[in-house]
């Protein structure tokens, strides 16, 4: 992992923060960016070769080697990547959750069971932690023959899952119930649900870098380091 690279803090003290932690790519490089909705500004990032707990880790360290306290966390949802922030409050992006449920699914499912669990994760937002998991459990209950069924491999005595789609998106909703409503929960940090706030820093960034197409790797981290700074 590159040298994690931030700006310096002009203050004499350096504040609590909660912190949206995201990554994007930029052709083959990745870049790992920890950033303060509240502050509106990067507190730290690097350069990585792919999203493991391991890069996390030591961005979170960085950041609190420097004397940053963070108070919660915002995360898409990429699984192992909770158990670094174990401890804080950690909230799952909600729109990075329905995502899922919608790439798993389609917007169109051709199964009643499809078709209801999409319905559950397009309404997310208007759930809390408790109400979800109560129509999570009504649903799988409803339908818990229907995800047994088994499709045998021609040929062979193996089997696999018929519905595997389904019973992905209803595995991830059940995985990330307890992230979900973390900003419910704790309500004086003011914590987003959402990871928005970089999201849209990173389509910034792009869009300012279209201006510079063709620059060697090297030039880009450069100019996107700059960026960064501001």
């Amino acid at each position: 992992m590159d040298k994690v690279e931030v700006k310096k803090s002009k203050q004499n003290t350096v504040p609590d923060v909660i912190l949206v932690f995201d990554a994007t790519h930029f052709g083959n490089d990745t870049l790992l960016v920890a950033r303060s909705p509240h502050l509106k500004k990067n507190v730290g990032w690097a350069w990585i070769t792919e999203e493991t707990k391991e890069n996390y880790s030591l961005l979170k360290q960085n950041i609190e080697n420097r004397g940053y306290h963070i108070k919660a966390v915002i995360l898409d949802g990429r699984a192992g990547i909770p158990k670094v922030f174990q401890g804080l409050p950690i909230q799952i992006c909600q729109f990075h959750q329905l995502q899922i449920v919608r790439r798993k699914l389609t917007l169109r499912p051709e199964t009643n069971a499809g078709k209801e669990l999409l319905t559950i994760g397009l309404n997310i937002v208007k759930y809390d932690q408790e109400k979800l998991d109560r129509d999570l459990n009504n649903w799988y209950l409803k339908h818990e023959k229907f995800l047994q069924e088994k499709t045998y491999i021609l040929g062979t005595n193996r089997w696999r899952h018929t519905h595997r789609k389904i019973r992905s998106a209803y595995k991830s909703l059940q995985k990330n119930l307890p992230f979900l409503f973390t900003y419910q929960k704790y309500l004086e940090l003011n914590i987003p649900n959402t990871t928005n706030s970089l999201d849209g820093y990173f389509s910034r960034v792009k869009n300012l870098l279209s201006a510079h197409r063709g620059k060697s790797k090297e030039r880009i981290r450069k100019i996107v380091t700059e960026i960064l700074r501001k």
